[in-house]
């Protein structure tokens, strides 16, 4: 073999070892790690997912003034199921099944289960504040169960953004999160963060599917998991029979679960978990945003400090991302 062609092979060895693993692994996922910048809809269904999800956390709280929190989210659940599975046979999607339904049922049964008992339940005990804070360690627990499960390389830059922008986030809630906090309630949030992080990495092991057969699947095993939850918890189960107690559910299961978890699974076959766990710091600076554009909120210095942070800790953070796709290409 000539001294070129030799040369052309090792370089290309190097160039296959420096891949991340979950770009290595596209073949078995058929998904693109790093998109192409010039497409505008992976940044749209993350904008989407952030405005979304920024006003969750208030409707959780509102909704648990009306009705027991597991069996609200249990609700929450089953109305966002029957309008999937309408989905599903309008559209001719099929439901998973084989491996994609395993990671399908794993991210339900983290995320819609044991995350949403959680994070109803908790919610009844730490403010909404400070859910947001727990939330907001996301990207941090999200870039170690990738690494754990040898999907992707840790990469001490993201771990500085995921930092700097949890901080921004700690700060625009710092206000509030002054006082007693209660430690089970404090407990619950952090594990629902933690569960909701493993569930996407859950996910992305899988092979592609499609998002509404993914987001199906997760949330019939989600629903029989909190359903379990509200039993054991030995909950009243009624029916929301006023609008105060119906529309938070409504908004929940449509908004919440359909549409931001359909795009949060169509996320999932084009971008590394990591980087869409960046949603989680995103999503108060969106709820600010919303209150001072709809509400006339204003913002105090510390808080735009805050956002400021949040979105520095953001931007490094996709510019890495970025960086990285340009050097796998």
């Amino acid at each position: 073999m000539r001294p070129a062609a030799r040369a052309r092979l090792r370089g290309a060895a190097r160039a296959a070892r420096d891949v991340p693993d979950d770009r290595r692994r596209a073949g078995r996922h058929a998904v693109t790690a790093f998109p192409s910048p010039r497409d505008p809809r992976p940044f749209g269904a993350f904008l989407g997912c952030g405005l979304v999800w920024g006003s969750t956390f208030l409707v959780i709280q509102v909704g648990n003034d009306a009705l027991p929190p597991l069996w609200a989210a249990t609700l929450r659940l089953a109305i966002a199921l029957v309008l999937l599975l309408a989905l599903l046979a309008g559209l001719r999607v099929p439901f998973p099944r084989g491996a994609a339904l395993r990671a399908a049922a794993a991210f339900g049964a983290l995320n819609f289960g044991v995350n949403f008992s959680l994070l109803y339940w908790g919610e009844t005990r730490v403010p909404s504040g400070l859910t947001a804070v727990l939330y907001a360690t996301i990207p941090l627990t999200t870039s170690l169960f990738a690494w754990a499960l040898r999907l992707e390389r840790p990469s001490p830059a993201r771990l500085v953004a995921a930092l700097v922008a949890l901080g921004g986030v700690a700060l625009i809630f710092s206000g509030s999160l002054r006082g007693r906090v209660d430690p089970l309630g404090l407990a619950a949030v952090l594990g629902a963060a933690s569960c909701a992080a493993l569930s996407g990495v859950c996910l992305k092991l899988g092979p592609r599917q499609h998002p509404l057969g993914a987001n199906a699947g997760g949330v019939a095993v989600g629903l029989v998991v909190c359903m379990a939850a509200s039993a054991l918890a030995g909950e009243p189960r009624p029916w929301p029979g006023t609008w105060a107690a119906a529309a938070p559910v409504l908004y929940l299961a449509i908004f919440g679960s359909v549409v931001a978890f359909g795009l949060y699974a169509w996320l999932v076959n084009r971008w590394s978990v990591t980087r869409i766990s960046f949603v989680s710091v995103l999503v108060p600076v969106l709820a600010l945003a919303l209150g001072a554009a709809f509400r006339g909120e204003q913002l105090s210095g510390t808080e735009a400090g805050g956002a400021a942070l949040v979105l520095g800790g953001l931007a490094f953070g996709l510019a890495v991302d970025a960086a990285r796709g340009r050097a796998a290409r």
